[in-house]
């Protein structure tokens, strides 16, 4: 019985580190790439009064370059036979459940304000991932918002994205 048969569809791989080093490689040429020609644009030469803007970050952008090809090329002649799991589907799963939510928080603020989307974030993560009882969930998230919002927007008179809610009450 080979290895394989004996996974559970858990703990299957999700990605290899192999498509990850050749991914970031990848990504790291690009941004060194853009920084270089950047840095070349507004002048990376020597000036009569010395350096000019880009000089410095045009040199790292070309170390980061090289060093991106090497990592490239390393993980490009790796052998697909090595390649180890980068990550499993059930951890991967489980970063899932805090990363999309975390998300919609991120949306949800520039529409409904940051109080109403923290309401939502907190009692949902309280009654979905920690399985804590939708009363309670929603009473601890309702307590703290108010908490974040008398402090802010009151005590230390911080402006917060706000949405219509504060609207409706005038805030």
């Amino acid at each position: 019985m080979s290895v394989e048969s004996t996974q559970t569809s858990a703990s299957q791989p999700v990605v290899g580190t192999r498509a990850v080093d050749i991914v970031v490689s990848l990504l790291l040429l690009g941004l060194a790439l853009l920084l270089g020609w950047d840095s070349w644009r507004i002048g990376m030469a020597w000036s009569f009064d010395g350096p000019q803007a880009g000089y410095f970050p045009f040199y790292l952008s070309l170390m980061m370059g090289a060093a991106s090809v090497y990592g490239l090329v390393r993980a490009v002649l790796a052998h697909a036979a090595t390649d180890r799991p980068f990550v499993l589907r059930e951890p991967f799963g489980r970063v899932l459940q805090v990363f999309v939510p975390t998300l919609l928080f991120c949306f949800l603020t520039e529409y409904l304000g940051l109080y109403v989307a923290s309401f939502l974030l907190i009692a949902g993560f309280m009654w979905w991932i920690g399985r804590i009882a939708l009363w309670v969930s929603l009473l601890t998230s309702y307590i703290f918002t108010v908490a974040m919002f008398v402090t802010f927007e009151i005590a230390f008179n911080v402006i917060m994205p706000k949405g219509p809610l504060e609207a409706a009450f005038g805030f």
